[in-house]
């Protein structure tokens, strides 16, 4: 609320520090919320007793060792799974996060909106977008439940997904406004108004109410958050199968969204790797998942997940770093 009612009150374009400083202080928050589910984490669940907590174990994390001896003990235990947890998710939603970025520019640029006004459409989109996570989170969450084999369709459709991103790597993208289905789909129900009225969603002409251009950017930025949403949510669930967990990681990842929105925009050229480190990413995710079971029994860890997933991140900045991508020469 203080992000969103106080910080965002005024429409101006954000620098590179200031965006700089907001990531910072994202960051700063989620470090702090994994340092409190560290230490409160139970909480969540209202976990009062020692048999409560064994029931929990086994239905999120059957693989943390508890000590019967101990009820203190085996809650840190519990704990400090949690918060792991939250952390690699938080971790694998951020990164994800990048390439939604992507198309959010290409967006605004296609729609030639103004700079100044990117911090309004970002800020209602985010609060459409935590909508949209709470509904697909609890409701894979409820699936996942009831149906194990989920899993495995969720872990199949992240290798897909990553084995395309890598092949389409070099594509252009491009969005043709006239002809995008959503467009097209808005523009047949509603009144547009062909023109951009400074930062407003709707305009009134001879007492009609019209959309304007600025909202269908919206529109747009929402869809392509659904559109991300079927791929960062599974993913995160290779993680943890306790949906406040998912919820927690996916939201701090939202929450920073913005900033490093403006954080990357001028800098995103320098990190030409970055894609082929996320759809990297995307293959390893979805193969914990579709081989879970085995990689519980050779010992696989949440530890060894999350340096996994800062290593091939880490590389694929550092590559992009030492090898620049070449400018092409003009005839």
């Amino acid at each position: 609320m203080l992000d969103l009612g106080v910080f965002s009150k005024k429409d101006h374009i954000i620098s590179f520090k200031e965006a700089a400083g907001w990531s910072a202080v994202w960051i700063m928050f989620t470090l702090v919320f994994y340092m409190i589910l560290d230490t409160h984490g139970d909480l969540i669940h209202g976990i009062n007793n020692y048999q409560e907590l064994v029931e929990l174990r086994n239905k999120y994390a059957p693989h943390v060792k508890l000590h019967p001896g101990s009820y203190e003990d085996s809650l840190q235990s519990y704990r400090d799974n949690m918060s792991l947890e939250f952390i690699t998710g938080y971790v694998i939603e951020y990164a994800l996060s990048v390439d939604n970025i992507f198309v959010i520019i290409l967006i605004f640029s296609t729609f030639g909106v103004k700079e100044k006004y990117y911090k309004k459409v970002l800020f209602w989109g985010i609060l459409g977008a935590i909508v949209m996570r709470f509904i697909f989170i609890f409701a894979g969450a409820a699936l996942m439940n009831k149906y194990d084999w989920i899993i495995y369709i969720f872990g199949g459709f992240l290798i897909y997904t990553g084995i395309k991103m890598f092949l389409t790597r070099n594509q252009e993208e491009k969005i043709e406004t006239s002809k995008h289905p959503l467009i097209k789909l808005i523009s047949k129900y509603f009144p547009v108004y062909p023109k951009y009225v400074y930062d407003k969603f709707f305009v009134k002409v001879d007492n009609k109410w019209s959309l304007t251009p600025l909202f269908l950017v919206l529109l747009m930025i929402e869809f392509t958050d659904l559109i991300f949403a079927v791929d960062s949510v599974p993913a995160v669930f290779s993680v943890t199968k306790d949906p406040f967990v998912v919820f927690f990681s996916n939201i701090f990842a939202i929450l920073g969204l913005r900033s490093m929105f403006f954080f990357l925009s001028n800098i995103m050229h320098l990190f030409h790797y970055l894609k082929i480190g996320l759809s990297v990413l995307l293959v390893f995710i979805g193969i914990k998942m579709v081989s879970h079971s085995y990689l519980e029994q050779i010992g696989f860890k949440i530890t060894h997940s999350l340096i996994v997933i800062v290593s091939i991140l880490a590389l694929s900045i550092i590559l992009s770093l030492i090898f620049p991508k070449k400018e092409e020469v003009k005839s």
